[in-house]
């Protein structure tokens, strides 16, 4: 049997990686996928990924393929953006410091290994990261809709999605929450809900919010993640007119890392609607 040579590693075409350093020292690998087709008048729409070192593939492929059809897919091509850290890893211990607001609520337990969680409590940084230092990068280097972006996030990422919306709507068009772990923060997630309900009261804003849980996520019987997540849409979707439209989806069969492909692929119909009618086919 002939022996197979290995060359070269393999890559997704149209992909970069690059090493940002932030203002507060912090290190991220951003990967970044530009479509091959040209851009419209306005520019592409923008995806910004957390978890980048798992996501990003997945995203790609599947905006790269059905961005081919977008009259029958609802899929537009769009730049995407991860955003990572240095490790080969998919999930950096770094997300705990990134995505959270506080140390995690008392009820948490200890991790397996009976050892504390990592250092936490870094979102209003982050965010500060993306708005100020990465989005600038972002549009300068690529020719983007600062109208046309999402963010999207699971589970802790999630947790961050949700932080986001809640400071700075204006942040984001859209909004994608996975399994967003609402526990983590639970008191401090919900004193900046209530805020930004107040607001809503008052004004009236543009954005789109997707929650989406796997169906076994309701067997999470501690954490209720399923739980919080449908009751915090259910709280949001009576604000609709006033700017705020929410949809909550939950996927048969799916658990709370199995339901990543298919809320992917429902996420990118949804943050693209603006383009076609697509959305919920």
């Amino acid at each position: 049997m002939e022996e197979i040579s290995l060359s070269c590693p393999f890559t997704i075409a149209g992909t970069e990686q690059h090493q940002i350093v932030s203002k507060t020292n912090r290190e991220y690998r951003i990967f970044v996928s530009k479509p091959s087709e040209d851009p419209p008048p306005s520019g592409y729409p923008v995806i910004y990924l957390l978890d980048g070192n798992s996501i990003f593939g997945t995203v790609v492929e599947a905006v790269r393929i059905q961005s081919r059809r977008p009259e029958k897919t609802g899929v537009v091509p769009a730049v995407v953006v991860g955003i990572g850290y240095p490790t080969e890893v998919p999930f950096s211990s770094e997300r705990f410091y990134d995505y959270t607001m506080a140390q995690a609520d008392e009820s948490l337990p200890l991790k397996p290994d009976g050892t504390a969680w990592p250092e936490q409590g870094g979102a209003r940084e982050f965010l500060a990261f993306i708005e100020e230092e990465l989005k600038p990068k972002i549009h300068r280097t690529y020719k983007t809709d600062p109208n046309k972006q999402t963010i999207f996030g699971h589970s802790l990422g999630g947790l961050f999605v949700l932080y986001t919306l809640f400071s700075n709507h204006a942040s984001f068009q859209t909004y994608i929450a996975g399994s967003p772990s609402i526990h983590w923060n639970e008191r401090s997630i919900l004193e900046k809900e209530k805020t930004f309900i107040n607001r809503l009261e008052r004004d009236e804003i543009h954005a789109n919010l997707l929650i989406g849980i796997g169906e076994l996520e309701k067997e999470h019987k501690i954490f209720k993640i399923g739980e919080h997540a449908k009751k915090m849409s259910e709280r949001l979707s009576t604000y609709k007119n006033q700017g705020l439209n929410v949809k909550f989806i939950q996927f048969e069969e799916e658990g709370h890392t199995s339901v990543l492909p298919p809320l992917i692929n429902k996420s990118l119909r949804f943050s693209l609607q603006s383009h076609t009618e697509s959305i919920g086919k």
